[in-house]
């Protein structure tokens, strides 16, 4: 009888976006994922990074079969709150953290930085890959993202709500627009994690408007 090979323990960072989902898609083969990990607002009424609802969320992690582990901070204790969460994270076994970064170096960097302060490898599976190839593996898993961040003078709020595809990722080059949003034109939703999978419900919600950026506020449809 051959003997079982264990795969190392590994939870993907989760903003909930296309990148991460990428991220952790790439991996699935080598690591034996066993959680997704956000940091939340102070009330943890939102996530830090995109805005998104806590149930929107925890949905996600539901269709992915995974638990949702979560801390929460102000920007200013992001750090400490990320750190916390890595040593409370490596009491299950784990030994690697999964990012979804492509850009900058710096992120990286700090990935690998607080990764390592808790014995923790920071994996980035996508990390400074050209975008168009990212953008059009994210559409062929059978995934399916919205838009739900825009910065102007990038794009307009007429793109909130809008999905990933083909034509979209064209209008965007045709724009100037980096087809995963890497000069932050746009964030993204994952609401399908698969053809055959089951989707994540939403509707939209009130405009925020914060400097140049335009979000919109997704609600779970039950």
């Amino acid at each position: 009888m051959m003997e079982q090979v264990l795969k190392p323990r590994a939870v993907v960072s989760w903003s909930g976006g296309k990148d991460c989902f990428l991220a952790l898609h790439r991996v699935r083969g080598q690591f034996d994922v066993i959680g997704l990990f956000t940091i939340m607002t102070e009330d943890g009424t939102r996530s830090r990074s995109h805005g998104i609802r806590p149930e929107l969320l925890e949905r996600q992690a539901s269709l992915l079969d995974l638990p949702h582990f979560c801390e929460r901070a102000s920007w200013a204790e992001y750090d400490q709150a990320f750190s916390r969460g890595l040593a409370s994270i490596k009491r299950h076994g784990v030994s690697h953290m999964i990012f979804g970064d492509i850009f900058p170096e710096a992120n990286r960097t700090w990935a690998e930085k607080i990764s390592s302060l808790h014995g923790v490898k920071a994996v980035e599976p996508i990390f400074g890959e050209p975008t168009d190839g990212l953008i059009h593996e994210f559409i062929s898993t059978g995934a399916n993202a919205i838009i739900t961040t825009v910065r102007s003078p990038f794009l307009d709020q007429s793109f909130l709500g809008k999905r990933l595809t083909s034509d979209l990722v064209a209008e965007f080059l045709e724009r100037g627009v980096d087809p995963c949003g890497e000069r932050g034109e746009f964030h993204t939703l994952v609401t399908r994690f698969s053809h055959s999978g089951e989707s994540l419900h939403v509707r939209a919600g009130a405009l925020h408007h914060e400097n140049d950026c335009i979000a919109v506020d997704l609600q779970l449809l039950e």
